[in-house]
């Protein structure tokens, strides 16, 4: 599954949201009927996890843990207590439980944007500011593909 696209939706009065179409078709043909959300650990905004990205993301983390360390069982603690499980419903749209809309400071209007394997919720107003301003954006891409001067593509 890779999740590509930006798109608006607007939540009901109780929290409810489609999932774009272009991601339920996605999520039904890999067989992915459950869903993790959990606040993003560095941005305002949501994931959803596919259930399958959401167990192997998870055991990554577990293994580069050391269980005898308390700062790290902390930290594995604290990425799995802050997620929870959600089913779409029959017309395919999840329940956003109201601590995860303050948590992203989302009112009403929100954009979904497809990020590879995980799918994330930001609030409209959130989501229309760039998310790097275009010179740092360039020179980040160069830094990151620009190597050696090697046309790799």
């Amino acid at each position: 599954m890779q999740f590509l696209g930006n798109i608006e939706a607007k939540t009901d009065a109780k929290g409810r949201v489609f999932i774009p179409a272009v991601f339920r078709k996605l999520l039904q043909a890999a067989g992915e009927e459950r869903l993790v959300l959990r606040k993003d650990v560095f941005q305002d905004c949501l994931v959803l996890y596919p259930e399958s990205v959401w167990f192997n993301t998870q055991d990554v983390l577990r293994q580069r843990l050391n269980p005898w360390n308390a700062r790290q069982q902390a930290v594995f603690r604290q990425f799995v207590s802050d997620a929870e499980v959600v089913v779409p419903d029959g017309n395919g749209r999840i329940l956003i439980p109201r601590r995860y809309l303050q948590l992203a400071g989302i009112r009403d209007e929100v954009r979904f944007i497809g990020m590879d394997q995980t799918i994330e919720i930001w609030s409209r107003e959130k989501a229309e500011q760039p998310f790097m301003d275009p010179q740092e954006f360039g020179n980040a891409l160069q830094e990151v593909l620009g190597g050696d001067g090697i046309n790799e593509y």
